[in-house]
């Protein structure tokens, strides 16, 4: 593994999902699952968000798209709380959720909704 790629994608991944989800994440791996998460934050975070050629706020904003697209709610949660961590705004969630829903159809917008609405209840009350 590339210690460098791994530690930038660590600051990135600890920067948009929050330090303590990450140090959660990472201290539940076991030897099983741990060359995932190291491989993922590498490649993912440190690779995939690592450079300057798309700032965090449009790239939350295309994980929401891709994610909900894939129908992978628990992920969707997670970046949905991230990318409110980057700077998007609700209109902007509500601007991908209907991208969503165009491409992807009604059930999918509703779902990615359904979730958004709990995760802004929460920043809310935060």
């Amino acid at each position: 593994m590339d210690q460098d790629l791994f530690d930038k994608g660590l600051a990135q991944r600890k920067a948009t999902l929050g330090a303590d989800y990450v140090e959660k994440n990472l201290a539940a791996a076991d030897d099983f699952t741990r060359p995932f998460q190291e491989a993922m934050t590498a490649w993912a975070w440190g690779f995939g968000w690592g450079d300057d050629a798309i700032d965090a706020k449009t790239r939350s904003l295309m994980n929401l798209a891709m994610i909900g697209a894939l129908g992978r709610m628990h992920e969707w949660e997670v970046h949905c709380r991230g990318a409110l961590r980057n700077g998007v705004t609700r209109e902007q969630i509500r601007a991908a959720i209907h991208v969503v829903g165009i491409y992807c159809g009604v059930p999918m917008a509703l779902e990615c909704f359904r979730v958004a609405r709990k995760v802004l209840e929460e920043a809310d009350a935060a």
